[in-house]
């Protein structure tokens, strides 16, 4: 069967424990995932879902695997857009590795059909997610606050 995959690598100014935590911990994930927020265990075998603030449930699935602080694996199904729901479960990979003062952030994104619409969607989700970590992690504060900010009207275009 055909895949669809998107991969995201950033370096981020951080020790491979703290990032671990970052990605990890239900209050500071809600700073930078613009208000959602993860309920899960965070060791392999558990569930995992991804929810809006006001508990609606976006995403679920489980953990396939947890190595704190190096990697982790959850596969998830979106529950929320029915097109994307169709499409099944997708897998993601989370690793860390530490590089000097920074740690490299690899993110891969998987899922078995192409094309996929699902891919399409978090490959513009994800880079908006992690800048935010990343600036949050480095400088106390998100890049973003809006996943998708009302367009500039003319006058604001200056």
């Amino acid at each position: 069967m055909a895949r669809s995959t998107f991969v995201y690598v950033t370096y981020i100014r951080t020790t491979p424990e703290q990032l671990w935590s970052a990605l990890t911990d239900v209050e500071f994930i809600r700073q930078y995932w613009f208000g959602m927020r993860c309920e899960s265990e965070w060791t392999a075998g558990s569930s995992w879902k991804l929810m809006t603030g006001d508990g609606q449930i976006f995403d679920a699935g489980e953990i396939i695997e947890a190595e704190p602080p190096r990697r982790l694996v959850i596969r998830w199904q979106h529950q929320n857009k029915p097109e994307l729901k169709a499409e099944g479960e997708s897998r993601c990979a989370m690793d860390l590795e530490a590089v000097g003062t920074a740690v490299k952030l690899s993110i891969t994104h998987t899922i078995e059909r192409d094309p996929s619409k699902f891919i399409e969607a978090v490959s513009g989700g994800w880079p908006k997610i992690m800048s935010n970590l990343k600036s949050l992690l480095e400088t106390g504060s998100v890049a973003l606050d809006e996943p998708y900010p009302a367009a500039n009207t003319p006058s604001e275009k200056a």
